[in-house]
């Protein structure tokens, strides 16, 4: 009303030039020529000047020229356009540019003049967190793909069907059809292109799509049903007299080309606008954007039904505020495993356009998530693709771009897998090949498994889990061991040994000392023995019989003694750390039971072979004295050796 007054009786033909161009949706035209009626205005005609700065800015707005809009809308508030909306706006491009701190101001000066109003709500929350989602990016690495994109604007990257070797894009590149300049975008009008990838995954020229879908007017933002057999796209026709309102069409495949494409009939409403076009998973809806009748607000994603069953014919859904807001949802597109993605400006995000998937709970209700950086950025970012069953893919985004032209980025989530391994042996002894290994994690999960001829085992673990793990094999006794996984992302590998004590012959405690010539335990023997504990714990109907030996150096019963007294200083230990006495045997051999070589042993001590037995004469026999003495520390030593198997078994 207040443009209508001020230049009803004006004789400035660019303004009313402008106009007619901004009512066609001609945007860069008709800003062209706001441009030239404001410099023409005088400074002191402060109300003609923020009009058209505030026309002008709306163009550079709906063009997504970021820049150029924050100026106009600078200009239109300095020059007091009655218009709070300006603040809102103003807010929006500077989101964008990346100026999250006025953009703040910006927010608060139009709740502080138009009271509530969500949008600019988000707004203001959006600038405050999207500094700390910059800060803290998620695993997503995305980089710029080269290869996809032209000299021009290149968006909506597109697999064809479930076929990651063929991707199709739109893009005003020269080559597009058409020799005109869009007056929307001031660029060529787009047109689809296919690339495709050679035998070693590289991808080849970009060329236009083969067939019929291409025309000299805007096409592009297609979709695939999941047999790559029919596309959907959107297509604006140009008229000189109306605006102009984006509709879908489908053409089928034919061969390695596509046929004649047919407008598909959604709603009788011809002056509302039908595009962004989505197939679901199944196949049975055709997911798009439209500004119709019966909304939220702005753009809405509705789904068309275009399966099989007659009953269901026609159907036409709006997705409800559970998906729309206030703002634009637009680009739906489907994830991996089937859930809802789409950009909007109406969710808390970083500016622009943010990329959001949506997690269906019940049939209205979804869980909605922003996809964050690097993902999102402060410009606007839509169009994305996954490569079936992968968080990979392609999308699009004007980021770092001051023309606000649109190109296509790449991005995967590396994969994330956590992994355990290790090995089952005996102690003292080699790899177990018929070890049995059980888990169970907190998470509900549980399962067995056998390990390699080697002893080996690999098996695949869940992040942020704890897990108990017990190694068990015949003839020896159990050993448990715990692991908690982490939340980290990519590969994280985890290793548990299991050590298992053989039934049928002494089993040697590894790291037990004595004060010199004293049966008092040291303070480094405490780690074993706890270990021992543990396996008593784990083992609760095993009986022991702690034997203590000395080497053949002193006296015979002052070694028997001594030998004695250690062998009742670990029982004593392991009583006071809660194992029943009646489990417990402490037997000093003191030199009466020289030790038997193992074959393990040998690996370490060359000169040994298996089974020789380090009795006096052994030792003395030997060459050097390094040789003895190692026989000697041997032969001190404190064993276990199990007795029975059956305690309290049958209570």
């Amino acid at each position: 009303m207040t443009a209508m007054l001020l230049f009803s009786c004006s004789t400035d033909k660019a303004v009313r030039k402008g106009d007619q161009f901004y009512a066609i949706c001609e945007y860069v035209e008709a800003a062209k020529q706001y441009k030239k009626a404001y410099r023409k205005i005088s400074t002191k005609e402060k109300a003609k000047r923020g009009v058209v700065a505030w026309k002008m800015a709306e163009c550079y707005r709906k063009t997504n020229n970021a820049a150029r809009a924050m100026g106009s809308y600078k200009n239109a508030i300095r020059y007091n356009y009655p218009d709070s909306l300006a603040h809102r706006h103003l807010g929006d491009a500077l989101l964008m540019t990346g100026d999250y701190k006025n953009a703040a101001k910006s927010y608060e000066a139009f709740l502080a003049i138009a009271g509530e109003d969500r949008l600019a709500s988000v707004g203001l929350e959006t600038a405050k967190q999207s500094q700390e989602w910059k800060k803290n990016p998620t695993q997503y690495i995305v980089k710029r793909a080269v290869e996809l994109n032209g000299l021009r604007s290149d968006f909506c990257p597109m697999y064809v069907g479930s076929d990651t070797t063929m991707i199709v894009t739109t893009s005003t590149r020269k080559e597009a059809n058409g020799t005109d300049i869009s007056g929307v975008t001031g660029q060529k009008c787009a047109d689809m292109f296919l690339t495709k990838r050679d035998d070693k995954g590289k991808w080849q020229k970009t060329e236009l799509i083969q067939g019929e879908t291409n025309s000299g007017y805007e096409d592009g933002a297609c979709a695939f049903t999941p047999d790559g057999k029919m596309m959907y796209f959107t297509r604006c026709t140009t008229d000189e007299q109306y605006p102009r309102f984006a509709s879908i069409y489908r053409s089928p495949r034919k061969d390695a080309s596509w046929g004649k494409p047919e407008p598909v009939k959604i709603s009788s409403d011809t002056l509302s606008s039908y595009a962004h076009p989505a197939v679901s998973p199944d196949g049975d809806w055709l997911y798009f954007a439209s500004d119709m009748a019966g909304g939220q607000g702005g753009f809405d994603i509705w789904r068309f039904y275009i399966g099989g069953n007659a009953a269901k014919s026609g159907i036409l859904e709006n997705l409800g505020t559970g998906i729309n807001t206030e703002g634009n949802e637009m680009f739906p597109a489907f994830g991996p495993y089937g859930d809802l993605y789409f950009s909007s400006n109406g969710y808390l995000g970083m500016g622009g356009l943010d990329i959001f998937c949506a997690k269906q709970v019940s049939d209205s209700i979804y869980d909605i998530s922003n996809m964050k950086a690097p993902v999102n950025s402060n410009a606007d970012d839509f169009g994305i693709t996954f490569a079936p069953n992968l968080y990979r893919g392609y999308f699009s985004s004007n980021r770092n771009d001051a023309r606000g032209w649109d190109h296509i980025y790449s991005f995967y989530l590396p994969e994330t897998v956590h992994m355990l391994g290790g090995w089952l042996y005996e102690k003292d002894g080699y790899e177990l090949p018929e070890g049995v290994i059980h888990m169970i994690g907190n998470d509900g999960s549980k399962t067995a498994f056998g390990v390699m001829n080697d002893g080996s085992y690999s098996v695949r673990v869940n992040p942020g889990v704890e897990y108990v793990l017990l190694g068990t094999c015949k003839g020896h006794l159990n050993a448990m061991r715990e692991l908690k996984t982490t939340d980290a992302t990519g590969r994280v590998d985890y290793q548990l040994d299991f050590e298992l004590a053989s039934i049928t012959r002494p089993v040697l405690i590894d790291n037990i000392f004595y004060e010199f010539d004293k049966a008092t335990l040291t303070p480094e023997s405490a780690t074993s023995l706890n270990e021992l504990v543990q396996l008593l714990e784990n083992n609760p109907n095993v009986t022991i019989e702690l034997g203590a030996h000395c080497d053949f150096r002193g006296r015979d019963a002052y070694n028997e003694r001594l030998s004695q007294k250690r062998a009742e200083s670990v029982v004593n230990y392991l009583i006071e750390h809660g194992i029943d006495a009646e489990r417990l045997v402490a037997k000093g051999y003191g030199e009466s039971k020289p030790k038997t070589v193992l074959k393990k042993l040998t690996e370490k001590y060359p000169f040994l072979k298996e089974n020789d037995v380090l009795t006096e004469q052994f030792i003395n026999a030997l060459e050097s004295e390094e040789q003895q003495e190692i026989c000697h520390q041997l032969n001190r030593r404190t064993e276990f050796r199990v007795l029975r198997t059956t305690y309290k078994l049958y209570e």
